[in-house]
């Protein structure tokens, strides 16, 4: 009985979460401009969206952005976890809690604070502050995914590799980079996703010039979204969802083959 009780109740946590998005992949379907009844089955939208010019620039500055902001925070990020792992434990508590309020703190104060000091220094919203805005608020991310592999280094294999001849950027190569990877590769793909899916920075350190997808499609909700835009989204979860399971898929595989 208990069992079925937590299968059912695992069942409703998936509905909740999958409602909205199999809605809106059912809609991206529609024949008519119309969101809340289905008038006939048609591909019109996914038509519309690849003839969309304003979407797909703006998809492709979103995805320009993420990429070149995940690498730069990641680079920045892992140095700075680094030096972190090397303090004394006062310092380190304290310099983790100073990373820790960037993702406390609201992200419209972010916004704001980082519009204010681009504004301050004369330098115009766009491709440039947006990049620096999002490489920002990423890095302290990129922190927290690489410290817990950092505290579970052993010091020695380090020191090994040092007296076996080993210059120290030998050393970092082959032997700390390998075991801190899982971590650097989560805060890359962490990076990555927040930078895809943020709007509020976004929409306080961009310019006219350099839209993104969130700040083009906030835009559309003043007047009329069309369903292209579900369209959209039903492709990128497909692609996201692919990738999931071909990662879940390999890992039997791989133990297997092992």
């Amino acid at each position: 009985m208990m069992k079925a009780l937590k299968r059912f109740y695992l069942g409703l946590v998936l509905l909740f979460l999958y409602a909205p998005i199999a809605v809106l992949i059912v809609f991206s379907f529609n024949t008519e401009q119309n969101r809340s009844q289905m008038q006939g089955f048609s591909l019109k939208w996914y038509v519309e969206l690849f003839e969309d010019e304003m979407l797909l620039t703006s998809l492709g500055n979103t995805l320009l952005i993420a990429a070149m902001a995940s690498v730069i925070a990641t680079i920045i990020g892992t140095y700075a976890a680094l030096i972190i792992g090397k303090m004394k434990p006062f310092a380190k508590t304290t310099t983790m809690s100073i990373v820790n309020i960037p993702i406390i703190n609201a992200e419209i104060v972010t916004g704001i604070s980082l519009m204010m000091l681009f504004v301050f220094l004369s330098i115009p919203l766009g491709f440039t502050t947006l990049l620096i805005a999002h490489v920002a608020f990423n890095v302290p991310y990129v922190v927290l995914s690489v410290m817990p592999k950092i505290r579970q280094l052993n010091r020695s294999t380090y020191e090994a590799a040092l007296d076996l001849g080993a210059s120290h950027a030998m050393a970092f190569r082959k032997v700390v980079l390998p075991d801190i990877m899982p971590g650097v590769i989560s805060g890359l793909l962490l990076s990555f996703t927040m930078s895809l899916d943020d709007f509020i920075i976004s929409y306080f350190t961009t310019g006219p010039g350099f839209p993104t997808l969130s700040v083009t499609i906030n835009t559309m909700t003043k007047k009329s979204v069309p369903l292209s835009v579900n369209a959209l989204s039903t492709l990128m979860f497909v692609v996201v969802f692919a990738i999931m399971l071909f990662i879940n898929l390999r890992k039997p595989a791989k133990k297997g083959d092992s």
